[in-house]
């Protein structure tokens, strides 16, 4: 008979403790209900569903998000100043701290889904006269105590603290989306700062030059009017010719100066390398990109995809207004041990034990729930218009970089063309001014077109350039998956590892 009654106890015993799980159970499927957070659509793109056809004959065109800066721009020195920007620009580093910023709030906010505990010891002693007592005699006691506590903790029934942590989420993610556009907007800046230092190297150049050949001119023409051979007039307009260009020059000088520093404060700190004086040319990045469609940049623009996270955060914000009607469940308790004295603290019997479940709503609150649901929806269909405007932001972006692009070709091959007739035109001017065919002043304005038309050629070259860089900027190009600096996250809809609770 004794197996059979131990069989029988042991059946009595897991019995007893069936309604322990159950609860246990039910407390955590209550704890993790369902958000109330109404279902979320995405708005519709206001943008036409294609571009503008300025992309003739460009067949092998490459996409930019194909592209990592370090592969789309072919100049070394640029892509040393890149890499020293990332590394030190103050506005990269308060990003990045950003995201880091909004990651421990994910993790403060995920905190409340799960209970408190919290253990600990209590001791006290008193004396109370004997005239404050039947007895009529003091009396000395003790209380000890040593218990495991649970803190407050809200039974989530209706996704209150479930779609706060959603809105905390999607605020992480919004942050990170930030960072890497912050990454695009600088890796942009610096290509852009680097071809107009360069614009402005070549330029200087030119008018160098133009003052060196018109400083030997000044002199040979000062020469011949000591001896006669020339007129006071002509001196004074070979004069003016060389003071227009050291005017050019010492203005080139200064705007080159100023453009150096604002590189330096966009990296941050010293480059280690300078701009070198080479010509500008296309071959400083890639010449072709695709554009695409426009519902790309839906996926591959940060400031979109931010933008679209902190639509998905408002609408969690408003799941949790709607559950502030409803009644707010929390379970307070603690179990430990309670003795008058000491040595009798983990005694038999000494058990102690303590719960208690608490329930509110509010029945008046002069109408705050109300106006709190009010304001979370009113939110949300500004997120919904911050959304659209972002779209059709990138949208006029890529257009007007396509036609900036498209017809500043078309004016660089004319200016080109007008380069090569002003420089036959100097020279023809001065053969007639040496046969003595045309007045010196024919080949003045001649020297002075051509220069003109030189320093055009320069800024529009550049000018196209920055084009391509607004191109690839605009379609989102600029992060490099292979960099750890910048790829904290690749997955717009990753979330934090549960080890940084």
């Amino acid at each position: 008979m004794a197996p059979q009654t131990y069989d029988l106890s042991i059946k009595h015993r897991s019995a007893a403790r069936r309604p322990h799980f159950a609860l246990a159970a039910l407390l955590v499927t209550l704890a993790g209900c369902a958000s109330m957070a109404p279902d979320y659509d995405q708005p519709a793109s206001p943008v036409p569903q294609t571009y503008a056809d300025l992309s003739a004959g460009q067949a092998n065109a490459v996409r930019a998000r194909d592209l990592a800066w370090r592969e789309y721009f072919k100049d070394p020195v640029l892509n040393k100043l890149i890499e020293t920007a990332l590394a030190s620009n103050r506005d990269m580093r308060v990003a990045v701290l950003r995201v880091d910023e909004a990651r421990a709030m994910l993790n403060l906010q995920r905190s409340e889904r799960f209970p408190e505990f919290t253990v600990g010891g209590q001791t006290a002693r008193s004396r109370v006269p004997g005239d404050m007592n039947a007895s009529g005699q003091p009396v000395t006691g003790g209380d000890y105590r040593a218990q495991v506590g649970l803190t407050s903790w809200e039974l989530d029934l209706w996704g209150r603290v479930r779609s706060l942590e959603d809105a905390a989420l999607q605020g992480w993610l919004a942050t990170e989306a930030g960072r890497q556009a912050v990454h695009v907007a600088l890796v942009s800046q610096v290509a852009n700062n680097y071809i107009v230092v360069r614009e402005l190297d070549e330029r200087v150049q030119i008018a160098r030059k133009s003052v060196e050949t018109r400083q030997e001119s000044y002199r040979i023409f000062s020469r011949r009017y000591e001896v006669g051979a020339t007129s006071k007039l002509d001196v004074t307009q070979v004069q003016t010719l060389l003071t227009q260009a050291q005017s050019m020059l010492a203005q080139l000088e200064q705007q080159r100066a100023v453009q150096l520093h604002a590189l330096q404060q966009l990296l941050g700190a010293d480059p280690g390398v300078s701009p070198t004086g080479a010509p500008l040319n296309e071959n400083i990045m890639l010449a072709e990109l695709a554009p695409g469609l426009p519902s790309d940049l839906m996926m591959w623009r940060p400031d979109i995809i931010a933008a679209e996270h902190k639509l998905r955060g408002a609408n969690a914000n408003i799941g949790a207004a709607r559950a502030a009607f409803f009644p707010r469940i929390a379970l307070t308790g603690n179990f430990g041990t309670a003795s008058a004295e000491l040595d009798g603290l983990f005694n038999s019997g000494s058990k102690a034990w303590m719960f208690a479940p608490t329930i509110s709503l509010p029945i008046f609150d002069g109408g705050r729930r109300s106006a709190n649901l009010d304001v979370a929806y009113v939110r949300r269909d500004m997120r919904v218009a911050e959304y659209e405007k972002a779209i059709q932001t990138a949208f006029r972006e890529v257009s007007d970089a396509l036609s900036t692009r498209h017809w500043l070709s078309q004016q660089l091959e004319v200016q080109l063309v007008a380069r090569g007739a002003q420089t036959e035109r100097a020279r023809l001017a001065q053969m007639r001014y040496d046969n003595g065919s045309a007045a010196y002043l024919e080949v003045l304005d001649a020297q002075r077109d051509l220069l003109d038309v030189e320093q055009q050629v320069v800024q529009t070259r550049r000018a196209l350039l920055a084009s391509q860089i607004a191109m690839y900027s605009a379609l989102g190009g600029g992060l490099d998956p292979s960099d750890p600096l910048t790829n904290t996250h690749n997955s717009s809809n990753s979330d934090p590892s549960s080890s940084q609770l």
